[in-house]
Parts: C-alpha cells; structure tokens; sequence
C-alpha cells in the first residue's frame, strides 16, 4: 500500500526513478569501463563533446570523467547506505532505550547524545577522518557517528509516546519481557517518522562523503564524486567542466533523495497531507 501511494505520487515517481538510474550506473560501470576510472584514454583537459566515446571530457591527467562519474556513483551509495544503516542501528538503539525505561537510562544516554550534538557534524567528520587515516571504511565511521544522535531523539520521542499505548500495557500485564515488547510492540510503531529521516540521512552522507573528498580526506584507492571535484579544483576557472559534471551528480542524487523522502512522508501520514 505503501508503495502504491509513493508511486503515485509524481514527486515520489521522479525521485525512485531517478534513484534507480543512479543505481543502474553504479552496478553497469565496471561493463561499460572494464579498465577502470584511472585510466588514461585521451589528451588532458579535453572538452565535453570534443572527441566521440568521450562525452563528458577528460580531467587533468587524461582520465575519462564520464567513467568516474559511474564509478563515483558506487562509492557515493555505499557511503551513503552503510553509513545510515550504522547510523539508524545506533540510533534506534539509543532512542528505545531512553525512551521505554526513562527515568536514569533515559538522562544519561541522552545526555551522551547532547555530547555529540553539540559538535559541528562535518567539523568532527573531518577530525575523525584525519586522525583514523581516509579510507572508505574510516569515512563511512565518521559520517555515521555524527549521524545517529537526530534518529535517538526522533525514536526517544516516538517510544514516549507508543509505550503508554494500551496494548503496551497489556503486554506488560501478561508479563512479556522488555526486550521483547520493544522489538514486537514498540518499534514497529514508532518508526514512521525514522523512515523518512532515513533518506536525508543517505543524502547527507552522500553530501558529506563529497565534501571530504574534495578536502582531499577521501580514500585515494577509489575514484568518487568528491574526488572528481577536488581533481578539477585547481583550474575551475578554466576547465570548469571537471567540477560542474560530478558537482550536478551530486545535486541529483541529493534531490532524488528528498523528494523520495517526501513522498514516503505522505503515504505514511496521509492525513497531513489533505492538511
């Protein structure tokens, strides 16, 4: 049903098709590119529609932007992905936790969560990148420490008010266990809201994974959107086309993303939306 009505939904429509073309590229690029986004395959800072095969031009070295554009796709979901289910694992944790038993559980982890909230996100993305060394691994790590402490408030919030639901109380009548009321019971209805915070949170790291690469805090071992916009940092004024085509890419996958989210906010509350 759900599904259906995001379907349905001409922004929830764009958004999923667009999504799926940025996952065909990134499951097609090692097909179309079998050598790789490294490799050399024209004269440097070749112009867009200048040579055919080569669409999207060349960067500094000669390297195919439109392969690593592909490839960049791969890395820029899989950091996005992993990172939110880290984040949301975290998160969701946290927040049942505090939420269902209150009282000192509830101060002293939302106390952890004020901690890390007080922090600049992207600041202590960056620190933690540097210290732990840039890899894919280290990144993803990063992006979902900053990340969880939104989904604990939101799930925290959501459990307060489930858990003096009247079927929760039965369960606590019949003598059914915590652990078990919060999986069976408590979660599965307060998680709507989490739902949709889960695709800005993909857009987010998506976001912020560009934004370490370019900084030069990205894996060196793999070719990413970030990376694409650092490589072409040093002659924008120039060959301005080496930042703009992974830069819009971006902006897409980002915008996908939203309106996804979007669309998935009004199927689950539909009375909001004849608001």
């Amino acid at each position: 049903m759900m599904l259906r009505r995001v379907l349905l939904s001409p922004a929830g429509m764009i958004g999923l098709v667009t999504l799926l073309l940025i996952v065909g590229m990134a499951i097609s690029a090692p097909y179309l590119f079998p050598k790789g986004p490294w490799a050399l395959v024209a004269r440097p800072y070749l112009w867009p529609g200048s040579r055919p095969g080569i669409p999207f031009g060349t960067d500094a070295l000669g390297r195919d932007i439109l392969a690593g554009v592909f490839y960049g796709s791969r890395v820029s979901l899989l950091v996005g992905i992993v990172a939110t289910v880290c984040a949301l694992v975290v998160g969701i944790t946290v927040g049942a936790i505090a939420g269902y038993f209150g009282r000192v559980a509830d101060a002293v982890l939302m106390r952890i969560t004020d901690a890390f909230q007080t922090i600049p996100g992207f600041l202590f993305a960056v620190v933690l990148v540097s210290i732990l060394s840039p890899s894919i691994s280290t990144i993803i790590f990063a992006i979902a420490t900053v990340s969880w402490p939104p989904v604990a408030r939101l799930t925290r919030a959501e459990v307060l008010r489930v858990r003096e639901s009247e079927y929760v109380q039965s369960c606590k009548i019949i003598g059914m266990s915590a652990p078990r009321i919060i999986l069976t019971q408590v979660l599965p209805n307060s998680l709507s809201p989490v739902i949709v915070a889960a695709a800005v949170l993909v857009a987010t790291a998506i976001i912020t994974e560009a934004g370490l690469s370019f900084l030069g805090l990205g894996d060196p071992n793999v070719m990413s959107w970030g990376t694409l916009i650092n490589i072409g940092r040093p002659s924008i004024r120039s060959t301005w086309f080496i930042c703009i085509i992974p830069g819009l890419f971006v902006v897409l996958t980002v915008l996908a993303l939203n309106l996804l989210g979007d669309a998935i906010n009004d199927a689950l509350n539909p009375h909001l939306r004849k608001r």
